[in-house]
């Protein structure tokens, strides 16, 4: 199970005891909102996309939009989402519970810059019923990223 490299990797980090487990479902943004109790824009929702043969996640604050046409600019292709069956396999995470920690090797990493107006903010770890509250430092640190990019547009307050 997925959860299970997360806190292996997390003991060796010493923060395995932060993880959160929960006896509902956190599979999507609002569940995992109401799950940790706080607001969905605070949920790092992890989008599992193909970038030419490889396997890219990408890490967005849960009320973000992929806007294809920042991705393109700075990727140079179109964003094609895995199918379930592809996140699983080539991340080693199922979807509900892909995160950006213990993926397999040669999948690249990166974090929106929409998650940088938080102080905290919670991505799963591994499994439909999990999270770990971090800084956006501390996401960076762990997830061991590639970087931060501007690919998501955030929704129009009225």
């Amino acid at each position: 199970m997925g959860i299970e490299r997360v806190r292996a990797a997390f003991e060796k980090l010493g923060i395995a005891d932060r993880i959160q487990e929960f006896s509902v479902s956190s599979a999507t943004v609002p569940l995992a909102a109401q799950a940790v109790g706080c607001e969905e824009a605070r949920i790092a929702k992890t989008l599992s996309l193909r970038m030419g043969g490889q396997a890219v996640l990408i890490v967005t604050s849960g009320d973000a939009r992929l806007d294809n046409q920042k991705y393109k600019a700075r990727f140079h292709c179109k964003a094609t989402m895995l199918t379930p069956q592809e996140a699983q396999e080539e991340t080693g995470h199922a979807v509900g519970g892909v995160c950006p920690f213990a993926v397999k090797p040669g999948v690249a990493i990166y974090l929106d810059m929409s998650l940088r107006r938080f102080d905290c903010v919670y991505p799963a770890c591994g499994s439909a019923s999990s999270a770990i509250a971090l800084s956006p430092d501390e996401l960076e640190r762990y997830a061991q990223a590639s970087g931060w990019v501007d690919v998501c547009r955030l929704p129009v307050l009225m």
